[in-house]
């Protein structure tokens, strides 16, 4: 009986794929905590406009993100096709993500991963680490720690 060897296999990232505004986002799965269909947020005075509010999921104050809005590509017309929200964790903090439809668990190899190009004005950061084409689609991976907003900006 052969047995494979772990480093031959080539590695692979797990990401929840899911669209905004018409197009296809990924997230790495670990960050994900759950999948809920989107409650109505209390709003919160002087928040930025990508800040939707906060709800209470099970004794925990939760703030809202419009992920169109917070990447810059949809209006406020198209929020009421954003009826899914992604809870996600990233160091310590837990933000709800407003999406229009949860697309798949999809597995890539990371070397097949390409980064984008850099197009950003100077000192700013990517809110996409990487692209990979999945079934003919080009899908945008998000850098979760530059899409959550600072504590800074929250308080904005």
């Amino acid at each position: 009986m052969q047995h494979s060897d772990p480093k031959t296999q080539p590695a692979v990232l797990e990401l929840l794929a899911f669209r905004v505004a018409g197009q296809d986002y990924a997230l790495d799965i670990m960050m994900v905590r759950e999948i809920r269909s989107s409650t109505h947020a209390t709003s919160l005075p002087r928040a930025p406009a990508f800040v939707r509010g906060v709800i209470n999921l099970r004794g925990m104050v939760l703030p809202i993100l419009d992920l169109a809005l917070r990447l810059g590509i949809g209006g406020d017309d198209a929020e009421l096709a954003r009826n899914v929200t992604i809870v996600v964790d990233h160091a310590g903090r837990s933000f709800g993500l407003m999406v229009d439809a949860v697309s798949d668990i999809i597995t890539v190899p990371i070397d097949s991963l390409q980064r984008p190009p850099s197009l950003s004005q100077e000192g700013e950061q990517s809110f996409v680490n990487a692209l990979a084409i999945v079934d003919g689609k080009m899908l945008r991976i998000l850098e979760l720690k530059t899409v959550l907003p600072r504590p800074a900006e929250e308080a904005a």
